[in-house]
C-alpha cells in the first residue's frame, strides 16, 4: 500500500514537471520527486542547487497540500510602464545624442517609479528608441588618448616610408 502511494507521488509529480514550462517549478517538483525516489537530501542539493531547508519545505507543502503548493505563487506583471509612458520615455530619449544608462535609470525610478531588475530592460528602451549601445557613450571607455598618441609616434616614419614608395 505504501509503495502503491509512493509510486503515485511520483507519477504525479513528474506529471507536473512534464507540464510546467517554468523552470522554478519543475526545480521544486524535481526534488521533491527526487526524496521520494530515496535520494539523500545532499545528494538533491548538489544535483539542484538548492538548500536543504528548500527541499524540506517543498516536500512537506506537496505532503500536507498537494500539487499545487509547488506552484508559484508570483506570476509576475505584464509591463512595468504603460504604453503611454513608454512612449513618453522613447521620445525623451531620442533627444539627446549621448545617453548613459544611469541617466535612464535614474528618469524611470524618480519620474515613473519604475526599477528593472535586468539591465537588458534598460537597453532594450534604448534600441526601441533607435540608439545603439554605442551611442550612449561619448567615447570608447577603453580608449587611452595617451597611449593612441604614443603608437601613432611609434608608427609614424612606417607611413613616410609607404608614401615614399
Amino acid at each position: 500500500m505504501i509503495k502503491q502511494h509512493l509510486q503515485a507521488n511520483i507519477g504525479e509529480l513528474q506529471e507536473f514537471i512534464d507540464s510546467r514550462p517554468d523552470a522554478r517549478e519543475v526545480r521544486k517538483a524535481l526534488a521533491v520527486k527526487l526524496v521520494y525516489q530515496g535520494y539523500k537530501y545532499e545528494e538533491i542539493q548538489t544535483i539542484l542547487d538548492v538548500s536543504v531547508g528548500s527541499i524540506t519545505c517543498w516536500k512537506n507543502a506537496y505532503k500536507e497540500y498537494g500539487i499545487s503548493e509547488l506552484r508559484l505563487n508570483y506570476q509576475g506583471r505584464k509591463s512595468y510602464l504603460s504604453e503611454k509612458q513608454r512612449e513618453e520615455v522613447l521620445s525623451w530619449l531620442q533627444t539627446k545624442d549621448i545617453w548613459k544608462l544611469g541617466e535612464l535609470e535614474y528618469k524611470l525610478a524618480f519620474e515613473y517609479d519604475v526599477i528593472y531588475e535586468s539591465k537588458r530592460s534598460y537597453y532594450d528602451l534604448f534600441d526601441a528608441a533607435g540608439i545603439s549601445w554605442k551611442k550612449t557613450t561619448a567615447l570608447n571607455p577603453k580608449a587611452d588618448i595617451e597611449a593612441v598618441a604614443a603608437k601613432k609616434n611609434r608608427l609614424s616614419h612606417c607611413w613616410q616610408v609607404t608614401e615614399r614608395k
